[in-house]
């Protein structure tokens, strides 16, 4: 069973992406902040998705340097509500593999997942 890690500040998005994605077949694991996220809290997923906007540190940052300092392979998608082109624009920078937007909502959330975990 494919594992994904979800990190995001808001409850409500954490529950209803983890349901989805469970009825969907996947192991999914939640996180409000990015405590513990070095390469051991990254380890044996294989998808991350993480918020771009939280209290602590923006998101994007944080997987910038969970990609290039930390060398974690995992994939890791931004997820968030942010316009799609200022999301592209904050993936690229970051070095990530990729976005997936919010507000395509919960049926385009396991699409993509889907997808990229094919």
């Amino acid at each position: 069973m494919k594992r994904i890690l979800i990190v995001d500040d808001s409850l409500i998005v954490l529950e209803a992406s983890r349901l989805v994605l469970r009825d969907a077949g996947y192991a999914v694991e939640t996180r409000t902040g990015v405590e513990d996220l070095g390469t051991r809290g990254s380890d044996g997923f294989d998808l991350i998705l993480m918020d771009v906007q939280m209290p602590e540190l923006y998101g994007d940052d944080v997987a910038a340097v969970l990609r290039n300092h930390r060398a974690v392979t995992t994939p890791i998608y931004l997820f968030s509500t942010l316009p799609e082109d200022e999301l592209a624009e904050r993936a690229r920078e970051a070095g990530v593999d990729g976005y997936i937007a919010k507000a395509d909502g919960l049926a385009s959330l396991v699409s993509r997942v889907r997808t990229i975990l094919a």
